[in-house]
């Protein structure tokens, strides 16, 4: 008896398909775990939020880092998702024939309304297995900032993160890789967000 089993890409099969023009730029879509998965649609609080806190990331750290909105990274576990911001090590000719690795990222951060759900449990497990170090969900939901640190696997495999921290607007944290740079959060949520 036959199985009928979804196709799984690698991602240099996901590469190719982008290169013969089967995937464009428009499409939205992402791989993950082997899958293609559309993107959510922005909503207008996503999007100025996303672009607020690439705006006050790019005053505070300047050329230091590379600051990358909704672009690749590539993870070992055949998935190449695009979080809304990523503060990756170098410069950004270091990342002219591949995108950031696990071990060139300081930070990833996902802006979340609709799709929070997805983003605490799918994305969180996700980066925890990538080891990505530090991982922040902008809940625009309830106007706070999940912060996630410590990447591990339970005993039943499962992958998650060790602590959990929840900062509020009217806070500033420390911008991992750099304790003593500070991120006033109140700058961060955009007027109109519940909270």
């Amino acid at each position: 008896m036959n199985i009928v089993t979804p196709k799984r890409f690698t991602i240099d099969e996901y590469h190719q398909l982008i290169k013969l023009g089967f995937l464009k730029e428009g499409d939205r879509i992402e791989l993950i775990r082997g899958e293609l998965m559309q993107m959510v649609a922005k909503g207008t609080h996503h999007t100025v939020c996303g672009s607020i806190l690439c705006r006050q990331l790019d005053k505070i750290l300047g050329d230091r880092v590379v600051i990358r909105s909704q672009d690749p990274i590539t993870l070992f576990n055949q998935s190449e998702p695009e979080p809304d911001v990523v503060i990756a090590e170098g410069t950004d000719e270091d990342y002219l024939t591949h995108h950031p690795y696990p071990e060139d990222i300081l930070l990833v951060v996902e802006i979340s309304d609709s799709t929070l759900i997805y983003d605490q449990t799918k994305k969180l497990e996700l980066y925890a297995e990538a080891g990505i170090s530090h991982y922040w969900i902008v809940n625009l939901n309830i106007s706070q900032l999940e912060r996630y640190s410590q990447p591990y696997q339970n005993t039943q495999g499962t992958f998650n993160y060790l602590s959990k921290l929840i900062s509020l607007p009217n806070q500033s944290v420390a911008i991992p890789g750099f304790e003593d740079m500070l991120l006033n959060l109140s700058r961060i949520f955009p007027m109109g967000t519940v909270g």
